[in-house]
């Protein structure tokens, strides 16, 4: 048997846990076509098959099952002794990879990410926006991004950013056309725009005043995807959009927006950022977390009260 390259075992680990050579290549950032050169060269090294592959999956064998049962604590243990050797160094280097859901990597963690680069320029930062919940270790990030009570048990969790709230908007010309709803139940006579998390889930949009809490699904014509195309269908009059007040505080504050229902309209947690609780953390990660704990929100000083 030929000597083995550690950067061929981690390859391979990396193809089981993504359970795809494309999604694996891409973190790695290498063509899928030279990952899966790499895996081959590994299984002919070593005589023995490590992956059955279709056109539609990827998946261990039984050897290959039974090598990444001891490869992952080792690959563990040699990422978090190089981690240590970059303690030493006086810049930290890496990079930093996070998961997120767009509104977050919109208004809290781009800010964030670009203060942290300007300060540490040798290192490199990677955000997937995406909504779904996921294994952030099975799936290679170093952190991800949701509210609190979507964060794992075994994670450290650390608050990002101000407190959330959503609005109730909708444009001028629509108000003046349609008036203003004095309660919740008011909008089943008005055009809402609805949105669908990628899963499938609509939307529903949540009141509180005095004690009082709803929760409804709100009709309307039109059904879109993202906050920022609910956005645009209320600057273009589309109907009543519910979106968080990042998004629209611009838009109100020229007028281009009118907000409604303000009084049923309470703050939420903010967003968490959260990371497994490892002994080792790469020099990169830990000056990120750090950077995080000095950092001042500009959006504090800036939101009505």
């Amino acid at each position: 048997m030929r000597s083995l390259r550690f950067d061929s075992l981690d390859a391979f680990a990396a193809v089981v846990r993504h359970g795809s050579f494309r999604a694996a290549a891409a973190e790695r950032g290498v063509s899928t076509s030279a990952l899966s050169q790499t895996v081959a060269a590994l299984e002919t090294s070593l005589g023995i098959r490590l992956l059955n592959r279709t056109t539609r999956s990827v998946a261990p064998t039984e050897a290959g099952e039974g090598l990444m049962e001891r490869l992952a604590p080792a690959l563990d243990e040699i990422r978090g002794a190089v981690a240590d050797l970059d303690r030493l160094r006086e810049n930290p280097s890496g990079t930093v990879r996070i998961n997120a859901p767009g509104p977050a990597v919109d208004h809290v963690l781009c800010p964030l990410v670009f203060s942290f680069m300007r300060a540490y320029p040798e290192v490199r930062v990677e955000i997937a926006s995406d909504a779904a919940i996921i294994d952030i270790v099975a799936c290679g990030f170093d952190a991800g991004v949701r509210f609190g009570r979507q964060v794992q048990k075994d994670m450290i969790a650390v608050p990002l950013g101000p407190p959330l709230r959503y609005v109730i908007v909708a444009s001028p010309g629509y108000v003046a056309a349609r008036g203003e709803p004095a309660t919740p139940h008011d909008l089943v006579r008005h055009d809402c725009v609805r949105r669908r998390f990628p899963g499938g889930t609509l939307v529903t949009w949540r009141f509180e005043r005095d004690g009082e809490a709803l929760e409804m699904a709100p009709g309307g014509r039109l059904t879109l995807g993202s906050a920022q195309q609910e956005l645009q269908a209320a600057l273009a009059g589309q109907g009543v959009a519910h979106v968080f007040e990042d998004y629209a505080a611009a838009h109100l504050a020229d007028g281009s927006l009118v907000e409604m229902l303000r009084d049923w309209s309470p703050k939420l947690p903010g967003w968490f950022l959260y990371y497994p609780n490892r002994r080792h953390a790469g020099a990169a990660m830990r000056a990120f977390l750090a950077h995080l704990r000095g950092f001042v929100w500009p959006q504090d000083s800036a939101r009505p009260g």
